[in-house]
C-alpha cells in the first residue's frame, strides 16, 4: 500500500509539473516580460587598482526607453583570451614632414627610427585624415562621429569653457568595456572637463593619468588661462582619475617620460584584453625637449625648431619603450598598435612639407595625418606596404570595437566611421569613399560668388567647409589661403611651388594627381564643383547647432587652490583632493 501511494504521489507531481510548464509557456507567449540583464558599469567604470584583475561590479539593467543609447553588454564573437590588445598612440601637433619616412625623402634631418621601423614593417597609411585641430579629432576618435553631429564644429575646447564631448554620446572605451576589455588612458584628454561626468574616468576609462587641458608646461604640468576671456590664474593640471596627481611628486618630471612609464606599468600589470590610449602631450607647445644632450639637434640653428626636433626624437624613443614592454610581457604577438597625429603641424616649430597649409586649416597640411598600423596579427603578405585607401579618424571606433574586439556597435548614435580592419589586414578596398572634413558656420564670408547658382540643393560657399569624395576635394571659404612652408633647416635646398594662392571662395583639387593642392580645377570642372556642393549640402542638413559658449570666469584656477578642475560641480572641493599615493611609474 505504501508503494502504491508513493507511485501515485510521483505521478501527481509529474502531472502538476507538466501543467505548470504548459501554463508558463502560454503566458510567456501572451506577455512580453522585461527580463533584466547584467552589464558592467561603463559610464562610470570602477577605479582600477593596478594588479587587481577582478571583474568590475555588475549592475542590473532593465530595458531602456526608446531613443536612449543602450550600453548593455552583448555576447562577443570571440573569447576574451583571444582578443587582441589595442594600443592607440596619438601625437600632438606632429607635422607631416617630421616623421622620418616622410622627411627623409626631402633631406629631412629629424630622426624617428622606431616609428620608421614600425611603419615599414606594418601598414603605412598614406590617405589618412584627421581634423585640423586638437579637440575635434579627439572627440571624433571617442565618438566615431563627425564634429557636425556633436556640436564641435568650431575650434577647440578652451580653458574654462563649459563644454565637452556630449554626455549622451556612447564612447569608444565604453563599448570596449562591454567587450570585456580593460581600458586605460594616459596623457592629454582635451575633450572637456567642466563637469565631473565629462572626465575620462567617467567616460569609459578604468583609469586616467594625464592632463585635462589642451596644453601645459611639460615639467611643471601647469598652464595659464591663455586667451580665455575672464579667466585668471595659473593652475596645475595633472590628474589621476578624479583626483589631483601629487604635485610634490610629479612637478619637475618630463611629461613624455611619465606618460610612457605609466603606459608600461599598465602593460605589465594587466591580464585581460587591453585598450591603452596613449595621448602624448608631445610635440605640442611649449617647446621643451628633455634635459638630455642626446636630443639636442645642434645642426638645426632655428631655436624653436631645434627644441621641437628633440621632442620628436624623444617621443620616438618612448614609443620604442612601449613596444619593448609589449614584447617583454609576451603581449606583442596578440597586440595591434595604431599610431596617429591629431592634426597638422604648427609651423612655428613643426612642418608639413611638401603639403600645403598647417594646423587649423582645411588644406592637406592641416588634415592629412601621419599614421600606420603594426601588428603580428596582420598576415606577412599584408605587412611592409603602403596603403592608399581612404581612412579617417572616426574609423577607429568601429574598427576597434567590431573589427578587433568582436563587440557590438548597437546602442551608439549613427556612426560616421567604418570598420577598416579588413582593409588593413587583408588589403581589401576601403568601404569609405568620402570624408567630410568639416562645416563651420562660425567662419563665414558675407559675399556670395557672382557666378554661384543659388539652389537649395547646393551648399552656399560663404561658409568654411571641405569635403573629399573619391579623388576630389572641394574647399569653400578657407580664410587662410595656404602656403607651402619649407623647413628652416632646408631653406637653401627646397623651393616653394610658384602658384598664385590669392583668396577665392571655392577651390577644387584632384588629390590623387595633385596631393600638394597646386592646381585649382574649379573653373575647369564646374560639374564636379556642383556634385561636391550637393554632398556638402547633404551633410549640412544632418548637422546639429554649434555649441561654443563663452568661457566661464568660474573656471579660473585661482578660485580652486590653483588647480584646473571640474568647476561646474557644487561639491568642487572633492576634485582638489591630492592623490598622494600615486603609484610609481
Amino acid at each position: 500500500m505504501t508503494v502504491i501511494n508513493t507511485r501515485r504521489g510521483v505521478l501527481i507531481g509529474i502531472i502538476a509539473s507538466i501543467t505548470l510548464i504548459v501554463t508558463f509557456s502560454w503566458i510567456r507567449n501572451q506577455v512580453v516580460i522585461p527580463v533584466p540583464s547584467l552589464r558592467y558599469i561603463s559610464a562610470f567604470p570602477q577605479e582600477t587598482n593596478f594588479g587587481d584583475e577582478s571583474s568590475p561590479t555588475p549592475e542590473i539593467v532593465y530595458p531602456q526607453a526608446e531613443n536612449q543609447p543602450s550600453v548593455s553588454n552583448r555576447p562577443t564573437s570571440q573569447p576574451s583570451d583571444t582578443k587582441p590588445n589595442i594600443i592607440f598612440i596619438l601625437a600632438d601637433d606632429y607635422g607631416y614632414h617630421d616623421i622620418g619616412y616622410h622627411g627623409k625623402q626631402y633631406g629631412g634631418i629629424i630622426n624617428t627610427p622606431v616609428l620608421d621601423k614600425l611603419a615599414s614593417e606594418g601598414v603605412t597609411l598614406e590617405n589618412y585624415y584627421v581634423q585640423p585641430i586638437c579637440s575635434p579629432t579627439r572627440v571624433q576618435l571617442m565618438s566615431g562621429r563627425y564634429q557636425i553631429h556633436t556640436g564641435m564644429q568650431h575650434f577647440v575646447i578652451e580653458h574654462g569653457q563649459p563644454r565637452c564631448l556630449p554626455l549622451d554620446e556612447v564612447t569608444l572605451p565604453q563599448k570596449l568595456l562591454e567587450a570585456n576589455y580593460t581600458t586605460h588612458m594616459v596623457g592629454k584628454w582635451h575633450a572637456g572637463y567642466y563637469k565631473a561626468a565629462c572626465l575620462p574616468h567617467r567616460r569609459g576609462f578604468n583609469s586616467f593619468f594625464g592632463l585635462l587641458l589642451g596644453n601645459s608646461d611639460h615639467f611643471s604640468h601647469s598652464a595659464s588661462c591663455g586667451g580665455s576671456k575672464g579667466c585668471s590664474g595659473f593652475g596645475y593640471d595633472l590628474h589621476e582619475n578624479d583626483m589631483i596627481a601629487d604635485p610634490k611628486k610629479w612637478k619637475g618630471q618630463y611629461s613624455t617620460t611619465i606618460f610612457t612609464n605609466r603606459a608600461i606599468k599598465i602593460i605589465k600589470e594587466q591580464k585581460k584584453p587591453l585598450f591603452l590610449y596613449v595621448s602624448y602631450q608631445a610635440v605640442h607647445a611649449p617647446m621643451q625637449p628633455p634635459k638630455d644632450p642626446a636630443y639636442d639637434y645642434k645642426n638645426i640653428s632655428h631655436s624653436t625648431r631645434r627644441k621641437y626636433a628633440g621632442m620628436v626624437s624623444y617621443m620616438d624613443y618612448s614609443v620604442g619603450r612601449i613596444v619593448d614592454a609589449l614584447k617583454e610581457t609576451g603581449k606583442w604577438n596578440n597586440s595591434v598598435i595604431v599610431f596617429s597625429t591629431d592634426n597638422g603641424g604648427d609651423i612655428s616649430h613643426g612642418n608639413n612639407w611638401p603639403l600645403r597649409g598647417k594646423k587649423k586649416t582645411l588644406w592637406e597640411g592641416g588634415v592629412r595625418g601621419n599614421g600606420f598600423v603594426n601588428s603580428p596579427l596582420i598576415p606577412p603578405q599584408s605587412r611592409g606596404r603602403v596603403s592608399h585607401d581612404l581612412i579617417h579618424i572616426t574609423d577607429w571606433f568601429p574598427t576597434f570595437v567590431e573589427g578587433l574586439a568582436g563587440g557590438s556597435l548597437n546602442g551608439t548614435k549613427p556612426l560616421d566611421g567604418f570598420n577598416v580592419w579588413e582593409t588593413i589586414r587583408d588589403k581589401k578596398p576601403s568601404v569609405r569613399t568620402e570624408i567630410l572634413h568639416n562645416i563651420d558656420p562660425m567662419l563665414t564670408n558675407t559675399e556670395t560668388p557672382a557666378d554661384f547658382e543659388d539652389s537649395p540643393e547646393l551648399f552656399t560657399p560663404t561658409t568654411n567647409a571641405a569635403i573629399r569624395v573619391g579623388d576630389w576635394k572641394l574647399i569653400t571659404h578657407e580664410p587662410t589661403t595656404g602656403n607651402w612652408d619649407v623647413p628652416p633647416e632646408l631653406a637653401s635646398t627646397l623651393t616653394k611651388p610658384a602658384v598664385n594662392n590669392d583668396y577665392q571662395p571655392i577651390w577644387l583639387f584632384n588629390i590623387k594627381t595633385d596631393p600638394l593642392e597646386t592646381n585649382d580645377l574649379s573653373k575647369a570642372h564646374p560639374e564636379k564643383v556642383r556634385e561636391l556642393l550637393q554632398r556638402l549640402q547633404h551633410y549640412n542638413r544632418t548637422s546639429v547647432p554649434i555649441f561654443y559658449p563663452n568661457c566661464d570666469i568660474k573656471g579660473s584656477p585661482s578660485r580652486y587652490f590653483n588647480f584646473w578642475i571640474p568647476w561646474g560641480e557644487t561639491d568642487w572641493k572633492q576634485f582638489t583632493q591630492i592623490k598622494s599615493d600615486s603609484r610609481e611609474n
